[in-house]
């Protein structure tokens, strides 16, 4: 009796090594601000409440990075080249530009205006990079803490060169790229421009001939911007930590996993592979109890019931000739306003809406009471609106945001405007029509049932995918061969040019045995004319 308790006891002790051990490892964390570290850290909290140990490197000029008290989640702060002022005019001019400047552009003055900002983006990047790879005294002590996999965002490059140095595979969590470039030549997906509409084209897959040319023209311009500004840039920084000739290709191309922050109830359907995961949504949850002064302001709509009006986290003002605009417009409505907002008192706001500096938004789009979300756009927000079928009004500012509700106007639950030129007749017909037209709820509800209806939920599967790498050390056996190939190969070229070669061969070849046939016979005639 004894012998077989010992054993159990050593058996449970044997299990618990195995799983408490074996199944946990060091997770490196290479994020982006704002809503993009929203996303990331609810995979985090997940890998931490698994027993994993998660560290996020964070620069000494981080805006948004940061996690609440008792957390598990761990930083290594580093020190950057480029100052917190800096920081805040580049951030702050990029954004008024983006909202207030690029909309006014005529279209091949946008796309210069557009290189502009990318440019500056791009040098704040490869600044942050060098600030971390260059540190030797950093790099040190990451090697040292032998991490299993590292989890970046790859909007921004630098992770991958780090997971060379330290020889750890790597997942991308990943939203999009300006014409899809990362995804096609780095992440080697296909995306036919016939029916594929490109990032930030704001097109659907439903286009006439003259859109498609729109979407070509799109892909051959960012095409062309991506291999001949961005990528050079990023090869010379490369081969110079390496200390080999490299480029950004080859390095983004080793990710072993692709999680992509949308799903097919936002997404148009498009070619996908093995390693690439659509986790959209992951973040959504439940509805929780308002706070009771918020639940009462909402109780006291009535039948009407509410809208929410926010236009996210990066957004702090707005000039005051909009927000008068916006608030002119729902003072108009019936319905109770809740407006995220951190500006001046508009002078036309209506006793029907509620100014708040911030918001528990998923709570509230899950209120029964809730008509409509008027929203910029943001991948989050659109999805906490999927998740709880409620119909948008969308003024997308910039980035993905325009894509963002041209999907949902395609999928006939949501309205877009132009936040530039909207009038606020303009709005209050938009929010009318999204609440007063039964078929936007409807198609909204649609989504959100696709939304529901998974077989693992988004979350699970994205922190699934982490634990794979782990465990295998990589997913290489899930990546295609597209990535050892050349771009001639990949396209078939050599094949076609030597099959080419070898119809013209053949031709030559019969040309030449006819062009004898001819001459001989033409001279056994003669010969037999003279006899």
């Amino acid at each position: 009796m004894m012998t077989m308790k010992l054993t159990a006891v050593l058996l449970l002790l044997q299990l618990n090594s195995y799983f408490g051990l074996g199944s946990c490892g060091k997770v490196l964390v290479w994020p982006m601000e704002y809503s993009h570290w929203i996303n990331m850290k609810t995979i985090l909290d997940v890998l931490v409440q698994n027993g994993h140990e998660v560290i996020v490197l964070r620069s000494s000029i981080s805006m948004s990075i940061n996690v609440e008290k008792g957390s598990s989640i761990k930083f290594e702060d580093y020190p950057t080249s480029v100052t917190q002022s800096d920081w805040d005019h580049i951030f702050t001019e990029t954004l008024e530009k983006a909202i207030y400047d690029l909309p006014k552009e005529s279209s091949w003055r946008y796309f210069s205006a557009l290189q502009d900002l990318m440019w500056k983006e791009t040098e704040f990047m490869r600044s942050l990079c060098k600030d971390i790879v260059l540190n030797k005294e950093l790099i040190s002590k990451l090697q040292k803490s032998r991490f299993d996999v590292i989890l970046a965002d790859s909007f921004m490059p630098g992770s991958e060169v780090i997971a060379e140095i330290l020889n750890v595979p790597f997942v991308y969590t990943h939203r999009l790229f300006p014409g899809y470039t990362y995804e096609k030549y780095i992440g080697a997906l296909s995306v036919p421009p016939s029916y594929v509409p490109v990032a930030l084209s704001e097109l659907s897959d439903q286009m006439t001939f003259m859109q498609r040319v729109k979407n070509m023209m799109y892909v051959l311009y960012f095409d062309f911007w991506f291999q001949g500004f961005i990528e050079k840039n990023w090869n010379q920084l490369y081969s110079e930590v390496l200390g080999r000739p490299t480029t950004l290709f080859e390095m983004m191309g080793k990710a072993d996993i692709w999680l992509i922050r949308t799903y097919w109830d936002l997404e148009f359907p498009r070619p996908s592979l093995p390693n690439f995961d659509f986790i959209g949504g992951l973040h959504c949850k439940p509805a929780k109890p308002l706070p009771q002064e918020m639940e009462d302001f909402v109780q006291s709509s009535g039948d009407h019931g509410v809208v929410l009006f926010s236009l996210g986290s990066m957004v702090m003002n707005m000039t005051e000739e909009r927000a008068n605009v916006v608030a002119s417009a729902l003072a108009q409505i019936p319905q109770k306003v809740i407006w995220r907002f951190e500006s001046k008192k508009p002078a036309t706001l209506g006793p029907n809406t509620q100014l708040h500096k911030w918001i528990p938004q998923n709570d509230l789009l899950g209120h029964p009471k809730m008509k409509a979300f008027i929203t910029h756009g943001g991948t989050n927000g659109i999805y906490e609106a999927i998740y709880h079928g409620i119909p948008m009004v969308g003024i997308p500012l910039f980035w993905d945001q325009g894509d963002n509700i041209v999907h949902m106007e395609a999928k006939g639950a949501a309205v877009k405007l132009e936040f530039i030129t909207m009038s606020s007749a303009d709005l209050v017909n938009a929010v009318n029509t999204v609440i007063n037209d039964p078929s936007y709820k409807e198609n909204a509800m649609r989504l959100s049932r696709i939304q529901h209806d998974q077989p693992v939920k988004p979350l699970d599967r994205a922190v699934f995918w982490i634990e794979f790498v782990m465990r295998h050390k990589g997913a290489k056996h899930l990546r295609v061969a597209a990535h050892d190939l050349s771009w001639v190969q990949y396209h078939s070229l050599d094949v076609i040019g030597f099959l080419l070669a070898c119809v013209a061969t053949v031709i030559f070849l019969l040309t030449k045995c006819c062009q004898f046939c001819c001459h001989k016979f033409a001279k056994t005639g003669k010969q037999k004319k003279r006899e």
